[in-house]
């Protein structure tokens, strides 16, 4: 039963360390109205009712979403949890935004994407880089004509912050650095340039009390023609540090695009140039360097309020995830296997 008509009833599952940049996004959304936490740490849980002042918390997921019965739930979990969840939500007809990774393979993924079609309800992954203010300042200029015809694109995201301490968990995956943010870059060439068909990638394990890769080069062969080059790297020793910026160079037959450190976009051609600031606004509760990403949430989120509301489907939908895992998990049978991989 809506407690307050016209507004979405949200609940949310997982109440970690990113789970907070959820819960300030969707205290900012005025069209949703979260009534329950969950988390198998009841302490987790009802610390976060009590900062955000949501008046119901839950260690069992299935309880809080037959007893609630929400207009949606948000996965903010781990990847091991994240097909139960998705298909315990389809089961009870809720609608469903899952954190990335959405899957450890593909089976899962495919498997999530059915559940949720045939239940008839909609499937959101929190592929939030395309929705960073940077980036999509770099699909209006892409959009405005400023490379022309694009030929080759080169996206980074190479540093040396250490990330593992507020997620030490990622340093016992086998597989670290693409899973973790390579994913992200490959929906963004997905988002920017088309999709993919051809990928070759190579890997390297830099920090050894890593058990995955650190660094990774991917050469993407792109179905309109385009090639463009993937770095990451979290192995990086520059200043000043770049972490968390992407960084990307778009070359085409009409100009130049270029996002530089410090959030400016630098756009030249023949006898013209222009450079414009892309920085993300600084939200109430957002602290840098993590405000572009926790802009991102918020935009993210919105986008899938909207959604919802107007029943169509989310850019980064399930289906459209699978998509970006394709590469992902591509890419590291490209790099165990030393050869190109062409995609399905």
């Amino acid at each position: 039963m809506t407690s307050n008509p016209g507004r979405l009833r949200g609940t949310l599952i997982g109440c970690g360390f990113f789970a907070e940049n959820h819960l300030n996004a969707w205290r900012m959304i005025e069209e949703v109205e979260l009534v329950a936490v969950c988390d198998r740490d009841r302490a987790k849980a009802e610390a976060a009712a009590r900062r955000f002042g949501i008046p119901r918390v839950y260690e069992d997921a299935e309880a809080m979403l037959v007893e609630e019965r929400p207009d949606f739930v948000d996965i903010a979990t781990t990847l091991p949890s994240h097909r139960p969840l998705v298909e315990l939500a389809a089961r009870q007809r809720v609608a469903a935004i899952c954190q990335k990774p959405f899957a450890a393979g593909l089976e899962d993924a495919r498997a999530m994407v059915r559940a949720c079609a045939a239940a008839g309800v909609p499937l959101m992954v929190h592929e939030n880089f395309r929705w960073q203010q940077p980036l999509l300042a770099v699909r209006a200029a892409l959009d405005e004509g400023w490379a022309g015809t694009p030929f080759f694109g080169r996206v980074m995201f190479r540093h040396g912050f250490d990330i593992i301490t507020n997620q030490p968990y990622l340093a016992l995956d086998e597989r670290y650095i693409i899973m973790d943010v390579g994913l992200h870059l490959l929906d963004v060439a997905r988002f920017l340039f088309g999709e993919a068909n051809r990928l070759y990638c190579r890997t390297a394990r830099i920090d050894q009390r890593l058990r995955g890769e650190d660094t990774a080069t991917m050469l993407l062969d792109h179905a309109n023609g385009m090639t463009s080059v993937i770095e990451l790297s979290t192995a990086t020793r520059t200043d000043p540090e770049p972490f968390p910026e992407t960084l990307l160079r778009i070359e085409g037959t009409e100009g130049t695009i270029e996002l530089l450190q410090g959030y400016r976009l630098v756009l030249t051609g023949p006898g013209r140039r222009e450079e414009r600031s892309v920085d993300a606004p600084l939200l109430p509760w957002a602290e840098r360097p993590w405000h572009v990403v926790q802009d991102s949430v918020l935009a993210i989120q919105r986008h899938w309020v909207d959604c919802l509301r107007e029943g169509r489907e989310p850019a980064t939908s399930g289906a459209d995830n699978l998509r970006t895992l394709e590469l992902t998990f591509g890419a590291y049978d490209s790099a165990e296997s030393g050869q190109a991989v062409t995609m399905p």
